[in-house]
């Protein structure tokens, strides 16, 4: 091999040492008959045999967050590591709990959910294929549930379901966008009722939802109880309990809800479980999870999906309002890279220095950082180094960031991660920020008592920067549904593109005077949400023209080549 040679995030995860999982758990405090291994380097964790200390940990909590994502990569998950890492480094009793990975997006066009470079969660390529069996578990419980809702109407329809009226799909857990409208029950009597459905990602089944928000088996079962999977003929709501399958699910999840330890690079403890997409879903990795690190670590490390507009608005308003999580700390990752795409320079032209186009687009960084001071904690911002990065781009950035009263710090955890000190200074200005943090800082962004129509209306305008909402006729029937069954003091999910805080992909930067668009509402009455989808968001992505399937394979040995 040759010594200029740049390796792939798979060959640096392939060359790492990694350490038996047992010495993991035991560096974290985890007794071993806390332990169910899968192999050698993965285990789940029963959270009701943990032995922990009489004096009850409450670990801070820091949420890693960024711009508006772009082609030109952010590296989101690489810098929740590699500050873990240093943190850890730096003394402080450290754990991650990060999100898993949907298989469609990783076989589509999307990286993996591991980090990348010297900075990366271990077994990388397990973690990104099936882990666990986590997610097909969930597909089990959600197509279960379908098979067991048609069987009902097949039989009789003592429930009186109207097939006309279903709001639940069958899922799977790959972008086929074939399977985005089907009819089933076609060919006789025999072969059940045909009706119109379809499929969803997995990653934005509302019992992947459930699974992460549920803080142990017992509310798991309740919220899959209320799910609302359909309406009947005189248009009342039918749920999960109605149905009497409550606990046929929960059977089907009660191994998937104990959380996944893996480890990083360096050897930090890290709990992977969970993954509801933050642009279809609220973006988290699973409460149970993150409860699990708190009782285990002084500092929790932990990432929301995509940009702050997303997944930690998200986190903020949904799972901080249902257990003690709210964060202590926001850290906001930007590249140079990003910062000048956003100013409209293309990717292909990105390499070349530019401060120009990076003080255009640092307005989509400045929205962000300051949306994140709305409620109540301090952003810091992370400044994900590349090679292609000069001297003067990231000294004009640091600037920048002085100049809005906002801290930030270069991060190459990339290559110095795993142990060495690309984070170092990262972690010192997290650490202060959260030492100086109390927990009566933090507020969420609108009261429950908010019509549904004014929360919506509150995320357009304070995160998004919208003048306005516009709601379809539909939306609008919906919303009186809403009403009349006693749902409007759940909070919001909005369904939105990634790329902008518009709900048009195309608008990068930080656009003004525009209108979000909202088609349709759906109740997540187990979540506890309600969902509004806007512009042309799907809730099952297709694959693109040249998937990165195309570039996977296994070699001699069976390992895997191609994968990051």
């Amino acid at each position: 091999m040759s010594e200029n040679k740049i390796l792939s995030d798979l060959e640096i995860a392939q060359n790492a040492a990694i350490r038996p999982i047992e010495e993991i758990a035991e560096r974290a405090g985890i007794n071993v008959d806390a332990l169910e291994l899968y192999g050698r380097f993965k285990a789940k964790i029963d959270p009701a045999k943990l032995r922990l200390p009489d004096a009850k940990r409450a670990g801070k909590i820091v949420l890693v967050s960024a711009m508006s994502p772009t082609p030109a990569g952010e590296g989101k998950s690489t810098t929740t590591v590699g500050l873990a890492d240093s943190l850890a480094r730096a003394g402080h009793r450290v754990m991650i709990a990060l999100r898993e990975p949907s298989l469609g997006p990783i076989l589509g066009m999307k990286g993996g959910a591991t980090g990348g470079g010297h900075s990366q969660v271990l077994p990388m390529d397990e973690i990104n294929l099936h882990f666990t069996g986590d997610f097909h578990a969930i597909t089990s419980a959600n197509n279960a549930l379908m098979a067991l809702v048609d069987n009902h109407i097949f039989q009789g329809n003592e429930l009186n379901i109207d097939p006309r009226r279903m709001t639940f799909k069958r899922v799977l857990d790959m972008n086929d966008r074939s399977l985005r409208e089907v009819i089933i029950g076609l060919g006789g009597p025999a072969q059940g009722v045909p009706r119109q459905d379809g499929f969803d990602i997995t990653v934005a089944s509302e019992i992947m939802a459930v699974f992460c928000l549920a803080t142990d088996l017992d509310d798991l079962r309740e919220r899959l109880g209320r799910i609302t999977f359909g309406y009947s003929y005189d248009r009342q709501p039918v749920t999960v309990a109605d149905l009497g399958v409550q606990g046929a699910l929960t059977m089907l999840l009660k191994d998937a809800i104990k959380p996944n330890l893996v480890q990083t690079i360096a050897g930090t403890p890290a709990l992977v479980h969970g993954g509801p997409f933050a642009n279809i879903a609220h973006g988290c990795n699973s409460l149970i999870a993150t409860r699990t690190a708190q009782q285990l670590a002084d500092i929790v490390v932990t990432e929301a999906g995509f940009g702050a507009d997303l997944g930690a608005e998200k986190y903020m308003d949904i799972k901080s309002r249902i257990a003690d999580v709210a964060p202590s700390a926001v850290v906001v990752v930007a590249t140079i890279r990003a910062l000048k795409m956003q100013g409209g320079i293309p990717k292909e032209l990105l390499k070349e220095p530019n401060v120009e186009a990076l003080a255009a687009g640092v307005e989509n960084l400045k929205r962000h950082v300051h949306n994140v001071e709305k409620f109540g904690v301090t952003p810091v911002v992370a400044i994900n180094k590349f090679a292609s990065d000069t001297t003067e781009e990231l000294e004009w950035l640091l600037a920048w960031c002085a100049q809005e009263g906002v801290q930030a710090a270069v991060a190459d955890v990339w290559g110095r991660g795993g142990g060495g000190d690309g984070g170092d200074e990262l972690a010192a200005k997290v650490a202060a920020v959260v030492a100086a943090a109390a927990p009566s800082d933090f507020r969420h962004l609108y009261p429950l008592s908010l019509s549904v129509e004014d929360k919506i209306r509150t995320i357009v305008q304070e995160i998004y920067g919208a003048d306005g909402v516009e709601f379809s006729v539909p939306a609008l029937r919906r919303l009186a549904d809403i009403r009349k069954n006693g749902w409007g003091g759940l909070p919001v999910c909005m369904a939105k593109t990634q790329y902008s805080f518009t709900d048009d992909a195309s608008q990068l930067g930080a656009p003004k005077g525009f209108t979000v668009h909202v088609r349709e509402l759906i109740p997540k009455t187990g979540a506890g949400f309600i969902v509004a989808l806007t512009g042309a968001v799907m809730t099952m992505p297709g694959l693109p023209k040249e998937p990165a399937a195309m570039r996977m394979d296994v070699d001699e040995h069976g390992h895997p080549v191609g994968l990051f």
